[in-house]
């Protein structure tokens, strides 16, 4: 092999190490920040280890909500009408939080089973639901009719 040849082979093979090196890199960064969501069903199943931080959806359990009365923390239940997960926050939720209602919650369980949210996001309207929390109302076989009701007339029906 003349000088000339090993020289370009030596280049090609840092040109190929580096580039696998910064997929190495990307992947390994992208593993580590992914969030997962999670149904209230997979929860109770045990297939998320504390302090793993993911997302969970389902509705506000009827009269679940407990605040605080010398801080910002609030107690409340979420449920996909199969299971219920405890969840504590502390901070100040939206404005359109409330029971009765779909909400996705980002952050983690603790070694009790309490989903510490760090995140509460709450549907803008009243006809929308999350995607992964309407996915996981249907896979649990509970998914509440939708219905669209303009003044006293019903307009869409489930």
């Amino acid at each position: 092999m003349t000088p000339k040849r090993k020289q370009r082979m030596m280049l090609v093979g840092l040109m190929l190490g580096g580039v696998a090196m910064a997929v190495g890199f990307g992947v390994n960064a992208f593993k580590q920040n992914i969030m997962l969501f999670h149904s209230p069903t997979d929860v109770a199943a045990g297939t998320v280890k504390p302090g793993q931080p993911f997302r969970v959806g389902g509705m506000v359990v009827e009269g679940s909500v407990k605040r605080s009365d010398t801080d910002l923390n609030v107690y409340f239940e979420l449920t996909d009408h199969a299971q219920t997960v405890p969840v504590s926050f502390s901070g100040i939720l939206p404005d359109l939080f409330r029971e009765g209602q779909g909400i996705v919650a980002m952050g983690s369980l603790d070694d009790q089973g309490t989903f510490g949210a760090t995140e509460v996001l709450a549907k803008h309207d009243e006809n929308y639901m999350p995607p992964e929390v309407a996915e996981a109302l249907e896979k649990a076989g509970n998914m509440p009719g939708t219905e669209a009701n303009y003044g006293s007339k019903t307009v869409v029906s489930p």
